[in-house]
């Protein structure tokens, strides 16, 4: 029921400031469906539903260990044939694997059941620690709330920053964290006072990304040393501090070009680049093209 919750509450209504989509449930077998709550969940739509989606979301159930009926193998490859995207969602991963959807490719799924992601499809290449993998058409996510993150990864691939952040904010999320970032944290919530100065100082970074915000002065805030803040820093978040912040210049730069006709100059020294070429070559690892063709895709700008 949880994956069920997030993937509703992502694509589902957000009221009249938002676009909506045509969201759906779907399964081989329409009707109460038994989730892990205890709740039967009714289920209208079958299979056939399938044949018209752009994106199609595996989500986790119980009998994961055991492949889906063969009808349901059949309408994922045949949805990723006729170009959609097929995402998985938490051990909805061995639903795309039993498909040969995953063959060859990267793929992700809750770190308890990597192992055997892995152990059962050798020609898988299981990364256990991923938030989210992207392979083009194919996107596999780990489990439980980072549902959340998949969906608004895909909402910010396909429909920019600025829509993908519309909804976080909606739904009272993080806007974006990055896929390479760890599934499990040590220290996932503040221990003492030196994480409540962690997040003062992460939340005084995201004020000020014009600043070139040195990991030195942003442990100096912090009252810590350089070595003891990257280490708080890692085992809060999940990744470095110079990850979290040029993920963090380049998200902001996405919703700049997509929602403002600001130079790209002057976006790249609102974000904290020295120059617009030091901007372009972040953008293009990240995105694969250049700030300008980025901005054509979400904007009517010259």
């Amino acid at each position: 029921m949880l994956a069920v919750g997030i993937v509703t509450e992502v694509f589902g209504p957000h009221g009249e400031t938002l676009p909506g989509f045509d969201f759906a449930l779907c399964t081989d077998r329409p009707g109460p469906v038994p989730t892990d709550l205890g709740l039967a969940l009714t289920i209208t739509h079958g299979l056939d539903r399938l044949a018209s989606a752009d994106l199609v979301i595996a989500l986790p159930w119980a009998g994961f260990r055991t492949p889906p009926t063969p009808a349901v193998l059949d309408a994922l490859s045949a949805a990723h044939e006729r170009g959609a995207l097929v995402a998985a969602h938490c051990v909805g991963a061995f639903a795309l694997a039993a498909a040969g959807l995953l063959d060859g490719r990267r793929a992700t799924t809750h770190w308890r059941f990597a192992e055997l992601l892995a152990r059962r499809h050798t020609n898988v290449t299981v990364e256990p620690d991923a938030l989210y993998i992207d392979e083009g058409r194919i996107i596999t996510g780990a489990g439980a709330a980072a549902g959340f993150d998949l969906c608004l990864h895909l909402l910010r691939r396909e429909y920019g920053a600025a829509m993908a952040n519309a909804v976080a904010r909606d739904v009272v999320l993080p806007s974006h964290r990055d896929g390479g970032q760890a599934q499990y944290l040590a220290a996932p919530v503040p221990e003492d006072c030196r994480d409540e100065r962690l997040a003062e100082v992460l939340a005084w970074a995201r004020e000020n990304l014009h600043e070139p915000l040195p990991v030195a002065e942003l442990a100096r805030r912090a009252l810590m040393s350089k070595r003891s803040f990257a280490r708080r820093f890692t085992a809060a978040t999940g990744t470095t501090p110079h990850a979290w912040l040029r993920s963090l210049r380049l998200s902001s730069a996405e919703e700049l070009l997509e929602t403002t006709d600001l130079p790209v100059q002057e976006i790249a020294h609102r974000v904290g680049y020295g120059s617009a070429a030091v901007l372009r070559e972040q953008f293009v690892r990240r995105r694969g093209v250049p700030p300008h063709s980025y901005r054509r895709s979400f904007t009517n700008a010259p």
